[in-house]
């Protein structure tokens, strides 16, 4: 048995996913009756992620920040920076691409027992008060703003804590980074379980129905992902950006797309990060930062299915308008929750730039439910893939001022 787990540690995460991928797929179309218990493997280790991910985030950047010492730098600026700007294109790219291809809607139903924010003035007031949340609770409900704070400001009172305090906190937050990795080695059978269930439980008939609407969706989430964040990268880097993109998106993109959380993804992010060989200091807090306001494809569902709801309407839309919708998107998605899902709700919002009552607005929250299966696992990809490419690229550009060579090949 031990020769047989050795064999299998020597195979690359990736290929174990592609095949537990691959399984899950024969197994819901040949047999899905059989096989429905394997459905659990998928529940136990999106759970699993879930329940860990609070825990890590909270030591992580606790630690990171202790131990800093003064003048040593890090790149949080730049990763802002790139963050912001990603998806704010993100939100232009979906406006543009829904000029050129307008969808009709066939109305749903509205989602039912959801309440969506009136305005992006309560958006920002409830980013604020998940700021002030209490730890223990914020921890228990994956409120990664409260934590993110209160690791910030536990990290700055332990700055003169004793040296043994500060290696006990390192010490944990090593212990769950491992923890961390033992749960990771499970996503090939999670995955497998993940893919059965969305399967058989979604199939792809409902979604035949709104392909031009999901074909513009995607559309927009691949071209930035392959078109408009290459170029970002170029620009900071200096050289060709592919290879970093398409590792991200395999060694990141790939569980995020199952998992559909931006939150859940963390642990993935961080040990990418780590075979990167990047900044623990940065990465610590990037990634959960970017869980929360890296949300490029959130943006572009956001103005899709609003700009939808407005061709379907009549509505005409000017120019000055639609740049405006492009800011409120990219400002409503950095207040989408890191959640399956989360982005849906703030349309109404957005709709409510062009006049369109509640009701209409809450019948194309329903159409993003309808098609949520393959848009928001999209979604949820381009953000936490993103997460980990301009953290990258925010110390790559930094390798490169100081003439350090930059090899993502060799990368573990």
């Amino acid at each position: 048995m031990r020769n047989i787990l050795a064999k299998v540690n020597q195979v690359s995460l990736v290929k174990q996913i592609i095949v537990g991928l691959m399984i899950g797929i024969i197994l819901a179309v040949m047999i899905p009756e059989v096989a429905k218990p394997v459905v659990i493997f998928g529940s136990l280790f999106v759970g699993a992620l879930k329940a860990i991910a609070p825990v890590l985030v909270l030591f992580l950047v606790m630690s990171a920040i202790a131990q800093h010492k003064s003048g040593q730098k890090t790149n949080m600026k730049s990763i802002i920076v790139l963050y912001l700007l990603g998806t704010f294109l993100a939100g232009s790219v979906a406006v543009i691409a829904s000029f050129i291809f307008p969808v009709d809607l066939t109305l749903a139903e509205g989602a039912k027992d959801v309440t969506p924010p009136s305005g992006v003035v309560e958006v920002l007031k409830t980013l604020l008060l998940n700021v002030v949340d209490n730890p223990v609770n914020a921890i228990v409900k994956a409120n990664y703003i409260g934590i993110l704070a209160w690791a910030v400001l536990l990290g700055l009172a332990l700055r003169n804590a004793a040296d043994t305090t500060k290696t006990m906190i390192s010490n944990f937050s090593d212990a769950v980074s491992k923890m961390v990795g033992w749960v990771i080695k499970f996503a090939p059978l999670g995955i497998m379980g993940l893919v059965f269930e969305s399967i058989t439980a979604n199939g792809l008939g409902a979604l035949l129905g709104y392909a031009k609407l999901l074909a513009v969706l995607i559309g927009c989430m691949l071209f930035v992902a392959l078109v408009v964040n290459p170029i970002m990268v170029f620009a900071a880097i200096r050289q060709n950006p592919y290879p970093l993109v398409f590792k991200c998106l395999k060694e990141s993109g790939i569980t995020a797309f199952f998992t559909r959380s931006s939150a859940s993804n963390i642990p993935v992010n961080m040990k990418l990060c780590e075979n990167l060989g990047l900044n623990k200091d940065s990465y610590s807090v990037s990634i959960p930062l970017g869980a929360t306001i890296n949300m490029a494809g959130a943006a572009v569902t956001i103005s899709v299915l609003t700009l939808a709801a407005v061709h379907t309407l009549g509505i005409q839309v000017d120019v000055p308008t639609a740049i405006i919708l492009s800011v409120v998107s990219a400002i409503c998605a950095c207040g989408a929750s890191g959640v399956a899902g989360g982005s849906l709700l703030l349309i109404p919002l957005a709709c409510s730039l062009f006049g369109i009552p509640n009701e209409v607005a809450m019948q194309v929250v329903g159409v993003g439910f309808i098609i949520g299966v393959l848009q928001d696992s999209f979604e949820t990809s381009l953000n936490s893939s993103s997460d980990v490419l301009f953290t990258a690229t925010a110390e790559f550009k930094e390798w490169r001022k100081k003439g350090k060579q930059i090899n993502i090949s060799k990368a573990a």
